[in-house]
């Protein structure tokens, strides 16, 4: 048998020998032929060169490497080791050498083993795990706590994912109520930029990376943000507008954050500025899925922050605090009227700003428009 074993990996390496040399009239080392051959030989006694498994074999590998030695095709190595062409090409790209793009055969071997030891091995879920888990739920421990403590100190494990998915089917179906345990207690929290998740989604929305660049110069006025002030409970909103420039300011008072109302009283509110403006910039909240009229109205564009990226609207954020001031978290804003809703706007608009050399807001807009705050009715 040892005989037979080593007559067919000599004949390995005598085929690739024999037709490269036919077809490139090449004189292939034999000392590679041989050296290969006999590896095969040493390395593998039970033949395991052509053994049909899901991995590729060591053995294989070496004799991936030498028929590539021998000018051999990604397509022909993979006929003659019966796998298909992608195990090979992805063998090649996985494990070749990554200074100098080479393949090797021991090198590919030590990059599979270290490659398959690093992977997750998921223990079955059966009741003596159960009874872990049920333990440090119960003690108030996070699925993500449970898995990181039993992959450290019991080696017998489940992902925290398959925690869950138990925990809400004891929820449906049972009667631990493990869900009580959680911090959020089965309340869903969409995960930030998933399509599942709202916002970003808004119909043809055009993004703030398409904005012209002298928005950020912030050199003239009519670049503008948009935001709402959302009351108590979530009844009632205020419609936050703002000029980056200046930091004049328009506020509506809204009866909520529908996207309807929202579009009127923004194009009530600038109409008088309409010639004057050219961006304005909103968030990804689904009350602005009417952009579009917006711009059809007021004739400007308009785009969209990044989801959860505040800091692209700056301005805006700073704004909506100082408007805290007048109105704190907590207010009902169903109890306020417009006219208090003025009064605040023409306080702001009205106080220095430090960062306009403590120019007022109105008084920087003359500055740039050579145009009369009052004379526009920018207040109307």
């Amino acid at each position: 048998m040892q005989l037979l074993r080593t007559k067919g990996m000599l004949r390995v390496g005598y085929n690739i020998f024999s037709e490269r040399k036919e077809k490139e009239n090449l004189s292939l080392s034999f000392a590679l032929w041989r050296s290969c051959s006999y590896l095969c030989i040493l390395k593998f006694p039970n033949n395991q060169l052509h053994m049909k498994k899901k991995h590729l074999t060591e053995g294989q590998r070496y004799e991936i490497f030498a028929l590539l030695q021998s000018g051999r095709s990604q397509k022909d190595i993979a006929i003659q080791l019966n796998v298909n062409k992608s195990t090979i090409s992805r063998e090649i790209s996985r494990n070749s050498d990554g200074r100098n793009k080479s393949y090797k055969a021991d090198l590919a071997h030590r990059k599979y083993i270290k490659r398959i030891k690093g992977r997750t091995h998921f223990h079955k879920f059966d009741s003596s795990l159960q009874q872990i888990v049920d333990a440090f739920l119960k003690a108030d421990f996070s699925p993500e706590q449970i898995n990181g403590l039993l992959k450290t100190n019991v080696k017998e494990y489940v992902s925290h994912e398959t925690i869950y998915q138990y925990i809400w089917k004891d929820k449906r179906t049972g009667d631990k109520l493990l869900f009580k345990h959680l911090r959020r207690k089965g309340r869903h929290y969409a995960k930030r930029g998933s399509k599942t998740n709202g916002r970003g989604f808004i119909k043809n929305r055009v993004d703030i990376d398409e904005r012209p660049s002298i928005v950020d110069q912030k050199v003239r006025f009519g670049d503008l943000e948009i935001d709402t002030v959302i009351g108590r409970n979530h009844k009632g909103a205020l419609l936050t507008i703002n000029d980056r420039v200046t930091g004049l300011v328009w506020i509506r008072r809204l009866s909520g954050k529908e996207a309807g109302p929202l579009t009127k009283a923004a194009v009530d509110a600038l109409m008088p500025v309409k010639d004057l403006i050219h961006t304005i910039t909103a968030d990804n909240g689904k009350e602005f899925s009417f952009h579009e009229k917006i711009a059809e109205k007021l004739n400007i564009l308009i785009y969209f922050a990044k989801p959860y990226h505040s800091w692209e609207r700056g301005a805006n954020e700073n704004t909506n605090g100082l408007i805290r001031q007048y109105f704190p978290k907590g207010t009902d804003f169903g109890d306020i009227t417009q006219e208090q809703v003025m009064r605040v706007q023409n306080i702001l608009n009205s106080r220095p700003r430090k960062r306009l050399g403590y120019m007022t807001p109105k008084e920087k807009f003359k500055q740039l428009t050579n145009l009369d705050y009052n004379a526009v009715a920018l207040s109307a």
